[in-house]
């Protein structure tokens, strides 16, 4: 899922330098522009001789075969001539796609632009943007937006149990015997966690159906080669499962991954189709089962279900025209909807603009929803907002038209959509945050919106007492 190598031809109007500086912006290497240049280069001059070969071998024909075997001459000099000059052309011509095939890998290493309203910096604890605090504290609206570590106000309240424990105590979950089935960050929902998931799941279906998306849900799993025109490199190694298996490939030769997100296959939805602007934008909400590896994760949220490898989420995904100040519109839109949703759950949350280095690949600015989590008493993500403009779209060969050009202009670009992603929910997030939320000392109260979904029941009492600690945490407390 590159840039459009046009964007680094200057012949064609492109501006390398600009890809330096954004590539310094996201703190990786400047020169992989100029790399991506030279192999440009060599490839448009290999290209030119093999035309020029071209040019020559038909010189020859025209101009000396042809006449002479007319005069009926002996022409098996220029007959000789001419099969060398096509031998050389085949040289070439099996020359081009390898050094196309270089060239490629190399562009997909540059990143897409950065939005103007993203801080530059690799330190997101400190220059991560904020632009929302919800509810607004006692110090005022005229905070914002400030640097995260400059920023001081009143926090919201804490409260004493954190996700875990309170899961375990409404009879929601059972931990040990998930691990015992599957390992490491395996559990069952049980009772109580399996209505608010469903609950959440249905509400979210709801909440975004009554805002126009189109619902959907996707195959779980993707075929390599599509995923891959998606997925970052590193992806592969710590976030995807491989699939195995010779059901329908006895060859084996297709490689599968379990999706980690409902974007990945909802992205490639219209792959290789080609949509009317006057169609767009248009929303799907993604409904879907999650598998991640957490590989970078080690030690991090080991209790509870805040962090693991199968979850439920409700994904927002739109298509835009290829204009960014749409796309921008679209983001802001996506994040509202975000907002909304959060604020008729009760939780009180900030909404951050990150830094450049936390930008992956593909998106120009990203804003994350950190809902507050009274039992731990900090900030903890639920949302992920992106504007990846066409960098995705390229991938996976969705066009919405091509942009009108005078004949002869070199700056003409052909048009794909901008696509833009958004957590609505993961549901297991979405449940821990309830519960530090609306826990009280007998149990944990159901927010409004949920209750329909739920049977009409408003609160989930306490059914048994704390967790028993671990072997592990006995020995961290002696020392």
């Amino acid at each position: 899922m590159p840039i459009d190598i046009n964007e680094l031809r200057d012949y064609k109007g492109g501006d390398p330098a600009k890809y330096r500086k954004y590539m310094e912006q996201r703190f990786k290497p400047a020169e992989w522009v100029d790399e991506v240049v030279a192999k440009d280069e060599e490839w448009r001059a290999l290209t030119k001789e093999k035309d020029d070969l071209s040019k020559q071998k038909n010189f020859i024909q025209k101009e000396k075969i042809t006449p002479k075997k007319k005069a009926k001459e002996d022409c098996s000099a220029e007959v000789a001539e001419m099969k060398a000059i096509q031998v050389q052309i085949e040289e070439k011509k099996a020359q081009l796609p390898l050094l196309a095939a270089e060239r490629d890998r190399l562009l997909n290493r540059i990143g897409n632009l950065v939005d103007p309203e993203v801080p530059i910096s690799d330190d997101e604890e400190k220059d991560n943007l904020v632009v929302t605090l919800h509810p607004t504290p006692p110090e005022g609206e005229g905070l914002l937006p400030s640097p995260q570590g400059t920023l001081e106000y009143t926090l919201p309240a804490s409260k004493p149990m954190t996700h875990d424990e309170l899961l375990w105590r409404i009879g929601g979950y059972e931990p040990q015997r998930g691990q015992n089935v599957a390992g490491h960050r395996a559990y069952f929902l049980t009772n109580a966690g399996v209505l608010l998931n469903q609950a959440i799941i249905n509400y979210g279906i709801s909440f975004l159906g009554a805002r126009g998306y189109n619902i959907l849900q996707p195959p779980f799993f993707m075929n390599k080669e599509v995923m891959a025109s998606i997925a970052q490199l590193e992806d592969f190694d710590e976030q995807l499962y491989k699939v195995s298996g010779k059901t329908d490939d006895p060859s084996g030769s297709a490689e599968k991954y379990l999706i980690a997100t409902s974007e990945q296959p909802i992205c490639a939805y219209h792959k290789d189709e080609w949509i009317e602007k006057s169609a767009l934008p248009i929303r799907y909400a993604g409904i879907s089962t999650c598998f991640r590896k957490e590989a970078g994760s080690s030690g991090k949220d080991i209790r509870g279900i805040f962090r693991v490898h199968q979850f439920e989420k409700i994904e927002q995904f739109c298509l835009t025209n290829d204009d960014l100040e749409e796309s921008q519109a679209e983001q802001k839109r996506m994040l509202q909807a975000a907002k909304e949703f959060y604020e008729s759950l009760g939780f009180s949350y900030r909404v951050v603009c990150l830094v450049s280095k936390e930008l992956n690949d593909a998106a120009v600015k990203k804003y994350d929803l950190e809902a507050w989590f009274p039992g731990q008493q900090a900030y903890r993500e639920l949302v992920s907002c992106s504007n990846c403009t066409d960098y995705q779209a390229r991938g996976v060969g969705v066009r919405c038209g091509q942009k009108e050009a005078t004949k002869g202009d070199l700056s003409a670009r052909a048009s794909y959509c901008h696509m833009l992603n958004a957590t609505l929910c993961a549901t297991g997030r979405g449940i821990c945050c309830l519960l530090e939320t609306h826990q009280t000392p007998e149990g944990v109260v159901v927010p409004e919106p949920l209750r329909p979904y739920m049977g009409g029941k408003d609160f989930l009492p306490f059914v048994r007492g704390p967790p028993e600690v671990t072997k592990g945490e006995k020995g961290k407390k002696k020392k």
